[in-house]
């Protein structure tokens, strides 16, 4: 990929975490065969419904007023984001870690997050989303 088709992926990467992250927009952005790596689950979470579930619960716990990215780092197809939010009056950093592939959608997005006391609460927050969205 191009210098230029990095930065028009992370634009859309930015559109959707400014744009209230829709689903709808989420599902164009990613691989059928997508795989989200959580900071608190163990396993790999592989293909597009499972990555969107995650991510939309994500966008849920984490996304918000308080969110914001501070620093980013681009090398080819992949990119290093840098965030930091609050919930609950817990401050949370992190890194959404992400990789393009040839076709300009995501395969590979992984979420690290720190400190302990952020996980913890990511983890039950993230935990109550994902049981909502299952019904």
């Amino acid at each position: 990929m191009s210098p230029a088709t990095h930065s028009t992926n992370l634009a859309r990467w930015h559109a959707y975490m400014e744009g209230g992250s829709d689903p709808a927009f989420l599902a164009d952005l990613l691989a059928d065969d997508a795989v989200f790596h959580s900071p608190v689950v163990h396993t790999p979470q592989v293909g597009k419904a499972v990555v969107m579930a995650y991510l939309v619960a994500a966008s849920h716990v984490l996304g918000g007023a308080n969110f914001r990215y501070v620093r980013e780092l681009v090398d080819g197809d992949e990119m290093m984001l840098e965030f930091v939010t609050e919930i609950d009056g817990i401050s949370i950093n992190g890194v959404d870690i992400i990789r393009w592939n040839e076709n300009g959608t995501i395969s590979d997005f992984k979420v690290m997050v720190r400190p302990l006391k952020a996980i913890n609460k990511v983890w039950e927050m993230m935990g109550a989303q994902l049981a909502a969205a299952k019904g």
